[in-house]
């Protein structure tokens, strides 16, 4: 075991060398040293193992038996030293990613999402979940989700991850919406579980203001067409805004909004090589179309 410990793959990849050239002359050029310094990492060798290797005159070089041995050994030893990091430089391969993104997240980016990641991975084949943030991570805490790109609130969650953008959050009205303190407010609103539809009864619970469920929908298109339809007022980040809709400012009847979340959630180290192009493409695309903030240090910094 001592001999084992102390012997470096260095020594022995000299010594390979020798034996195969037949010369310390070309084994020096094959392993790039000097033809000394091959001659004393034969010697260490041998000193390591107590066994000579070569049979040495003037005019010429031959293997002993322990040589023979160790040639084919060694040979043997460095074949798979060279398989070990080679699968260590090699990114595993993948052949299923389960992958879930919370729903309205990329809308009309993932169709070009896809298409990119397809072609950075044509091996991979994509097990693809979009639904809501919420469903999303219990998928993942039951083991069926191998990676998460969701949805959460910024006061906190109990789903640590790495954030990659923020957006704040705002009221949405149709364009002749006119508030009537005199009635509940009427809210349009996602199905629960649903991130903004807990911030929104929240935030007017928390100042005492009435409201009702104007229209519960299934998805954002549904939402979209409610609040310009005129049916209610709903909360949306920023982003979703479109040409018809009034964001709504902070005020006593309008209380401030935190700022929504997205992170990447259950990064497996085996995965990384996959899961890093796939956010930066996520972001690409986001950031295309949308006020998102991209989460960088300098970011974190001026906020600290």
């Amino acid at each position: 075991m001592t001999m084992l410990l102390d012997l470096e793959l260095d020594l022995l990849r000299a010594f390979v060398a020798v034996a195969e050239t037949g010369s310390f002359t070309a084994a020096a050029e094959v392993v790039g040293r000097s033809q000394s310094a091959v001659s004393q990492k034969v010697l260490r060798l041998e000193d390591i193992l107590q066994m000579r290797v070569f049979d040495r005159t003037s005019r010429s070089l031959n293997l002993t038996c322990d040589g023979e041995r160790l040639l084919v050994a060694g040979k043997r030893l460095l074949a798979h030293y060279e398989s070990f990091m080679q699968e260590l430089r090699d990114p595993p391969k993948v052949p299923l990613l389960r992958l879930g993104i919370s729903e309205n997240l990329v809308q009309t980016q993932l169709p070009r999402l896809l298409s990119r990641f397809s072609r950075l991975h044509p091996d991979v084949q994509l097990e693809l979940t979009t639904t809501a943030s919420e469903d999303l991570l219990a998928e993942y805490e039951a083991g069926r989700l191998d990676i998460v790109i969701a949805k959460r609130r910024k006061d906190g969650s109990l789903h640590p991850g790495r954030v990659i953008w923020r957006e704040p959050l705002v009221w949405i009205a149709g364009p002749d919406y006119r508030a009537d303190d005199r009635r509940p407010v009427r809210l349009v609103m996602m199905r629960p579980p649903c991130i903004y539809r807990a911030i929104m009864t929240e935030s007017l619970d928390a100042i005492g203001r009435e409201w009702v469920t104007a229209c519960t929908t299934s998805n954002l298109i549904g939402i979209e067409a409610a609040v310009l339809g005129g049916l209610g007022v709903t909360v949306l980040g920023k982003s979703f805004v479109q040409n018809g809709m009034k964001i709504l400012p902070p005020s006593e009847r309008w209380p401030a909004l935190p700022v929504a979340e997205v992170s990447v959630i259950g990064e497996n180290p085996a995965l990384q090589h996959i899961v890093r192009p796939l956010v930066t493409l996520l972001t690409e695309a986001l950031l295309e179309s949308t006020s998102l903030t991209l989460e960088t240090p300098l970011t974190s910094a001026n906020e600290r």
